[in-house]
């Protein structure tokens, strides 16, 4: 069957879904704080603040992280009045907007405040991690950190230098919240960064964010890259407060008397013939710190492998952990290993809001960027969590967490026909549009 191509005089939408990213940024004070912001160089601009803040966070929602992206929304009705602008900007003005905010007009703390606040006022919900026995229940909210390179070989951009990865790019790094992992703090790094330069501070800042959105108390979990005393002493000290489960890093510790050690304070069981794991923990002096901490240790001897071969030397394994917890060493490993969850997250934001390759030739502008793919980040977040509370999707798979490119696809590309009659605006989805029951309901609870 062939088509007709024509052009309608009916406004059909095609991303549905800026109704919710409106209502929610509506919620915030952000576009009158950078209203508020008056950038060097510039008198009042003919488009504000607020609306190129909100016209690249629409584009980001989409999936869409290239200034050029925004010359389809130029004359799009429903892109202004969806995310309540009075204009949309042009690709140059977007880019020097940015440009000129980057690092001097305090952007992105802003971003970063009001993604805080904003999650606060919604009451989010966040899964804690509940730990003791019936009688002394604790919850924790689990507060990860850590470096994800971005690769960008072949450009030339500001600040692109080798990686530990291996690739030429960025090296940023993220703290993610709770279960659900929100962000709560961002910093654009160059390439070759050492991954505990500045932590302490960026910790320091994450804990203070974290706890603007829970009351209940933070565990903190970092790599081996961040086993530094500094971050121990963030986490004691009074106006940071945290537990933390810190991976130590062994450096030149010899692996033949890290098994001396198990063997003297561990406890070893046998998973099979060949194999011993020995868990155990040591208080120990830290320099730098007054007091000594916990330290627990997972070392594990194999004679043979796991298809019978027989090994001329054991293979010694250890890994072991800084930690204010007091629970078992087996708990204490299992809460760490959940920590690599963090890499569904650092994934979402390369691939599905496609920010692995930043924009802008300048590192100060694509620092800024970050945080605005954050706070989208964090709106579809709470988009996707929504629409769990609810089993009226049209998906079978039960999840905990909706995935970021799930939101984009099904609820911020909702097409619909935009009517205007007696004053009302109507959004019409199609006939049997399955994720109409979805959309409506969240549009209710944001309103």
């Amino acid at each position: 069957m062939r088509f007709i191509i024509e052009e309608s005089d009916e406004v059909i939408v095609t991303h549905s879904g800026m109704t919710l990213v409106g209502l929610l940024l509506d919620k915030t004070t952000l576009g009158e704080r950078l209203n508020r912001t008056r950038l060097s160089g510039m008198g009042k601009p003919d488009i504000s603040n607020r609306d190129v803040a909100y016209s690249y966070i629409g584009l980001l929602c989409q999936g869409k992280t290239d200034f050029d992206h925004i010359e389809a929304f130029r004359d799009d009705e429903f892109f202004t009045i969806a995310l309540q602008m009075d204009s949309v900007p042009s690709s140059p003005t977007l880019r020097q907007r940015l440009d000129m905010a980057a690092g001097k007009a305090g952007w992105e703390s802003i971003l970063l405040e009001e993604s805080a606040n904003l999650l606060r006022t919604l009451d989010v919900t966040l899964h804690p991690i509940v730990l003791g026995e019936s009688s002394k229940r604790r919850a924790y909210i689990p507060l990860d950190l850590n470096v994800s390179p971005f690769d960008n070989s072949g450009t030339k951009k500001e600040g692109v230098s080798r990686t530990y990865k291996g690739h030429d790019g960025y090296a940023p790094i993220f703290a993610y919240l709770g279960q659900e992992g929100y962000v709560v703090n961002v910093q654009l790094r160059e390439g070759s960064t050492h991954v505990q330069k500045d932590t302490a501070a960026f910790l320091r800042k994450s804990i203070q964010y974290a706890k603007q959105i829970s009351d209940l108390p933070l565990l903190v979990r970092m790599d081996a890259g961040n086993d530094s005393a500094e971050n121990i002493a963030v986490c004691r000290s009074q106006d940071s407060r945290a537990e933390f489960i810190i991976k130590r890093n062994l450096r030149k510790e010899s692996p033949q008397a890290w098994l001396v050690t198990a063997q003297q304070h561990g406890v070893c069981h046998e998973p099979r013939p060949g194999k011993k794991v020995y868990h155990g923990s040591l208080m120990c002096p830290v320099k730098g710190l007054s007091e000594p901490v916990r330290m627990v240790f997972d070392v594990i001897e194999r004679t043979t492998m796991a298809d019978g071969q027989t090994l001329l030397v054991p293979d010694i394994e250890v890994n072991a952990y800084w930690t204010s917890l007091p629970d078992d060493p087996d708990v204490i490993i299992r809460l760490y290993h959940d920590h690599a969850v963090m890499e569904q997250f650092h994934s979402e934001i390369k691939t599905d809001l496609d920010a692995e390759r930043l924009p802008s030739g300048k590192f100060a502008t694509n620092n800024l960027v970050l945080h605005f793919v954050c706070m989208a980040y964090n709106l579809l977040r709470v988009i996707g969590q929504e629409s769990l509370k609810r089993n009226d999707a049209p998906l079978r798979k039960k999840a905990e967490r909706r995935r970021i490119r799930t939101v984009i696809q099904n609820l911020m590309t909702l097409a619909a026909k935009l009517v205007r009659h007696a004053r009302q605006s109507k959004l019409k989805l199609g006939h049997g549009n399955r994720w109409f029951p979805v959309f409506r309901r969240l549009y209710l609870t944001f309103v």
